[in-house]
């Protein structure tokens, strides 16, 4: 029997990123060290990496405190390990509940091992016919979003006309899926970054998706919400969002998920042309972070399973990005995501 690692490699914050977090030379936002692995305690199972969550959300955990928002999670500091939720294997354990070979959602890191206690771990089941990286993805956390944010932040009907931001995207392509085809809503309308991605998300269930670099994206929006909408599902901030408060009906619903359009630019201020819509509309604006409904999760994994074998729900290759990648190699794969390439989750899947 082989012996257990006694040490990990681990990417950790070396500097917080003005603007784009940069890969290489001596400003570089990250490091990899090495640090020693604890014996296990009573409860506690020592983790191999397998597959890594890449969430745009990261970037704001590691803006420094010039710009940073009030924090709704403890930042990450300089020299700490880079925060990930993480889907890994059990190799050793002094936990009853987790016995070797046991494959866990966890919040990893960005790390080869790591050691964890048996009640910050989610069991995956093995016999679900599912592969193993939707559950960081449509099975998962943000098939959690989704569901929740559409569910109980706006409380999405039948008779809902819903606009959705980022549609590709993780948490965007599953919203449009739950919008249209879980809840039943009267009309769902995407927004992605290129027309093949938006025929993606029409292939989805989207009524129709709009491509917001094209020259007539505003026009063809306004064309597409002639009758006006009451929801915004938004994943992204900035001008789309300062657009649709035109767009909403009186008593509109927003549900704001993230802002990535400025995760880059956060010490630049928002501004918005039409922020007296929201007034004169009386609009409901909801942020919510998904942290919050974390205890649910099991229940929207089986709402969500059921609803694949349903045809509700797309549970497959072309509803996630699989990138295999070598441990020095995932910071790389994280920042695909402020370029646009991925379809639906992107996962990193950490070679040996």
């Amino acid at each position: 029997m082989a012996s257990l690692p006694t040490e990990s490699r681990q990417w950790q914050l070396a500097r917080h990123p003005a603007t784009y977090p940069k890969l290489e030379g001596s400003d570089a936002t990250f490091e990899i060290a090495k640090v020693p692995l604890p014996a296990l305690n009573e409860g506690e199972a020592l983790l191999r990496t397998i597959f890594i969550s890449n969430d745009p959300a990261a970037r704001v955990w590691i803006t420094g405190e010039k710009a940073k928002p009030r924090e709704y999670v403890p930042p990450v500091k300089i020299g700490d390990k880079m925060r990930a939720r993480s889907l890994s294997r059990v190799i050793g354990s002094k936990a009853r509940k987790l016995p070797v070979g046991t494959v866990v959602l966890a919040s990893g890191g960005w790390a080869e091992y790591f050691t964890a206690r048996e009640d910050e771990c989610i069991a995956i089941p093995q016999d679900s016919g599912y592969d193993l990286p939707h559950y960081l993805g449509t099975l998962g956390v943000t098939g959690l979003t989704a569901y929740y944010g559409l569910v109980e932040i706006v409380e999405a009907a039948r008779d809902d006309v819903v606009v959705v931001s980022g549609a590709a995207g993780a948490t965007g392509s599953t919203a449009v899926q739950v919008a249209k085809k879980i809840i039943g809503c009267k009309k769902v309308i995407g927004i992605a970054g290129t027309d093949d991605k938006c025929r993606f998300v029409e292939g989805l269930g989207a009524d129709v998706c709009l491509n917001y670099k094209s020259p007539t994206f505003y026009e063809d929006l306004s064309r597409a919400t002639e009758d006006l909408a009451d929801i915004f599902f938004d994943n992204v901030g900035g001008d789309i969002l300062d657009f649709m408060f035109t767009r909403l009906r009186q008593g509109g619903r927003i549900a704001l998920c993230g802002s990535v359009s400025r995760y880059n630019n956060l010490s630049e201020k928002a501004s918005f042309a039409n922020f007296d819509n929201v007034i004169t509309q009386r609009l409901k604006i909801n942020g919510f972070v998904v942290l919050d409904y974390l205890h649910k999760l099991p229940t929207v994994i089986q709402i969500f399973q059921e609803a694949a074998k349903e045809g509700k729900i797309r549970v497959d290759d072309d509803s996630q990005t699989l990138v295999p990648a070598k441990f020095e190699e995932i910071p790389g794969v994280w920042l695909r995501l402020f370029e646009g390439r991925n379809q639906g989750k992107l996962v990193t899947k950490l070679l040996v």
